[in-house]
């Protein structure tokens, strides 16, 4: 028995999902292949006419779902098996990450111009998902939406007006995530919301996002990077793929001590995919820099992303950030390693420069943007946490995390400026 999804990019059929025998097989359709303008859904399944089979497809399309218990939670919902990405596509996969869509055969696109198909939510009604989240990801099976994102923390895509939130129905693109605050980790919304406004201090160019509170609960609004407001005035979707689904790996193997990539595979990847790459490849050095020094030990390679805006990619904004380092509980290894060390306090001048080497880069490059950020970082810290317009004073979560910021960073300057032996 043979199952089909057609798979659009934007307006356009690019090909077919099917499941044969329990495994996934992908093709491009002859006609994307023979347009001059079509491009590659990701860097693993390149242009051609010859399908792909289940090791090659399963990457890329089993990395726009959910996982661990929000995806065993979705597929109860549908009384399906929660290893079948195929009739999970099937059932939310109509706004996922990028601007894939997943449709029956001989079903149309939804109509790209109604951006206006919004459920309006009130106060009372954001506070009702917020509390069905935990039981209900994605609000799956609710009339009319077909929400995915990847990841295991619950979240949902919506549309704000600036004022309102709503769920975006019928195929209509959201334009934010919402990020509930994650279940016994404490006061994660006001970490994550401190660590992304912190990095964009430090112009870093993060996902734009802001903490809101609604009756006494608070959460994340991130803007979506991967939507933009065309010339029309309408919501318009943009293709993007994250570092898993484009080096071909799937989910469950995110992390480097797991089988996953490590950092020299992201940097490969980003000067393989990107032109010019050497500013593209100076910011994920940022990015790896300002992850370890806030203590982000979660940064595995689906938290970074292509962003396929124009004719090459670009790395994507920095997204996914907050400092589990603060919470005694988490793990203290870091998701990719630093030269040969999982563990931050183990990371010697020696694994730096082991990383720099790694990645291509110079050591005195790697060394001189290192000490930048470890001396910049503190004061741009408490600068942000004092600001009356930022809602961060007085706060004991971002009290811990700015002091673990000034512990790592002294720590690093220190290694880093000692004389060698």
């Amino acid at each position: 028995m043979v199952h089909e999804l057609e798979v659009w990019l934007f307006a356009d059929r690019v090909g077919t999902l099917s499941l044969v025998d329990g495994r996934l097989n992908f093709c491009y359709a002859a006609g994307w292949l023979s347009r001059p303008d079509s491009v590659a859904l990701s860097a693993s399944l390149p242009m051609q006419a010859e399908p792909f089979d289940d090791h090659q497809s399963r990457p890329f399309f089993a990395g726009l779902l959910p996982e661990g218990q929000m995806r065993r939670l979705i597929a109860q919902q549908f009384q399906i098996s929660g290893q079948n990405d195929f009739a999970l596509l099937d059932h939310i996969g109509g706004e996922c990450a990028g601007a894939v869509t997943f449709i029956e055969p001989g079903q149309a696109l939804p109509e790209l111009a109604r951006n206006d198909d919004v459920q309006w939510l009130s106060d009372e009604e954001v506070v009702a998902i917020l509390d069905e989240l935990p039981h209900r990801p994605m609000l799956a099976g609710k009339d009319g939406l077909r929400l995915s994102l990847a990841g295991a923390q619950d979240k949902l895509p919506v549309v704000f007006d600036g004022a309102r939130i709503g769920l975006p129905l019928n195929g209509a693109p959201s334009s934010h995530i919402l990020k509930p605050a994650i279940h016994a980790v404490e006061d994660s919304v006001t970490n994550e919301g401190f660590c992304m406004a912190l990095a964009d201090a430090m112009q870093l160019k993060p996902a734009k996002s802001k903490v809101h509170l609604v009756l006494g609960r608070s959460f994340l609004l991130v803007e979506r990077y991967d939507r933009l407001i065309n010339a029309r005035g309408r919501r318009q979707r943009l293709h993007q793929e994250d570092f898993c689904q484009a080096l071909g790996v799937v989910p469950e193997m995110k992390y480097q001590n797991e089988g996953g990539p490590g950092l020299t595979q992201c940097f490969d990847l980003v000067r393989r995919a990107t032109r010019p790459s050497a500013p593209q490849i100076l910011r994920l050095l940022d990015y790896v820099i300002f992850n370890a020094l806030i203590g982000n030990h979660d940064a595995h390679a689906k938290n970074f992303s292509l962003l396929h805006s124009g004719k090459m990619p670009v790395l994507a904004p920095f997204y996914d950030t907050l400092s589990t380092a603060v919470y005694p509980t988490l793990t203290p290894k870091m998701a990719m390693k630093i030269g040969s060390k999982y563990k931050f306090s183990e990371v010697q001048t020696r694994h730096w420069e082991q990383f720099a080497e790694d990645v291509g880069l110079t050591k005195a490059q790697a060394k001189r943007r290192i000490l930048e950020l470890a001396r910049s970082l503190p004061l741009s810290a408490r600068k942000l946490q004092s600001d009356p317009h930022q809602g961060f004073a007085g706060n004991a979560m971002v009290e811990k995390i700015i002091g673990l910021i000034e512990q790592r960073c002294a720590l690093t300057i220190r290694r880093l400026t000692a004389p060698s032996d």
